[in-house]
C-alpha cells in the first residue's frame, strides 16, 4: 500500500497519541496528555512510535482504494506485516506474541485515523498558478 506523507503522518501521529494517553503517571487523558507534553516529550515518543508502526504500514499489501473511502486491512494482512517486520528478537514465544499483539493493536489504530482518501483527478487548480 502506498500512503502519502500526509497520511503516514496523521497516523503515526494518532498512534502517539493513544500511547500518550495511556502513560503511567500522567493525569490527563486523551488530547489533554498530548498538549501537556513538552514538544522534545513528543518528539521522542513519535519518534519512537514511528519507528514502530511506520515499517509495518510500508509492509502492508497494496490494495487500490477507491475516491472516498479509507484503506481497510484485514486481521491476518495486518498480523503478517507485524510478524514480517517484527523479526526474531530471541525471545521467548510469550513475550513474542505479546509483542506482536501490542504491534498490531497499535498498527490498528494508526490506520483507523487515515484521512478518506481524495480524487486526485478532482483536483483543481487556480487559474492564478
Amino acid at each position: 500500500m502506498r500512503f502519502t506523507e500526509h497520511e503516514l503522518t496523521l497516523a503515526v501521529t494518532a498512534a502517539a497519541k493513544v500511547v500518550a494517553a495511556g502513560r503511567v503517571g500522567r493525569r490527563a487523558k486523551g488530547e489533554a496528555a498530548w498538549e501537556a507534553m513538552s514538544k522534545i516529550e513528543r518528539y521522542h515518543l513519535l519518534e519512537a512510535v514511528g519507528g514502530q508502526v511506520l515499517p509495518v504500514l510500508l509492509a502492508l499489501p497494496d490494495v487500490e482504494v477507491p475516491a472516498g473511502t479509507r484503506p481497510t486491512f484485514s486481521d491476518q494482512q495486518i498480523a503478517t506485516a507485524v510478524e514480517e517486520t517484527l523479526g526474531e528478537s530471541g525471545v521467548g514465544r510469550l513475550r513474542q506474541k505479546v509483542a506482536v499483539a501490542a504491534r498490531v493493536t497499535l498498527v490498528r489504530t494508526a490506520l483507523a485515523q487515515l484521512p478518506v482518501r481524495q480524487d486526485p483527478d478532482a483536483l483543481q487548480v487556480p487559474d492564478s498558478l
